[in-house]
């Protein structure tokens, strides 16, 4: 990378809840507990677990939520996802919080271009 390159871009750190529906939750999942996203790191409140099926259905989603989106991209207005059991009325709040600076050299090797 050039010295003079700036390589910083802006994401935003993510909370993700756990919200009742009407349904009943079967998988275990606790109103108001949550895990954090800050940058790549993920952070779950001591005591508190989350569901593997359930993480691996929003893995998909957090990336693209931490970034920045169209004022009329659905993504920046759906805040609510399903529990990936159809039979679960467990929803999944993503909030957008703070925006930090992250820079390209510090989560991959591969050179921008010049």
């Amino acid at each position: 990378m050039n010295q003079n390159q700036d390589d910083s871009y802006e994401i935003y750190d993510l909370r993700v809840e756990v919200v009742a529906t009407d349904k009943p939750m079967v998988c275990e999942h606790t109103v108001g507990e949550y895990f954090e996203l800050k940058g790549e790191k993920l952070s779950i409140p001591p005591g508190q677990t989350f569901s593997i099926y359930a993480l691996g259905t929003l893995l998909a989603i957090l990336p693209v939520k931490q970034r920045m989106t169209h004022q009329n991209d659905w993504i920046t207005t759906d805040e609510f996802f399903a529990c990936p059991d159809p039979n679960c009325g467990a929803r999944f709040r993503i909030i957008r919080g703070e925006k930090r600076i992250q820079r390209h050299s510090e989560v991959t090797k591969v050179p921008l271009p010049t």
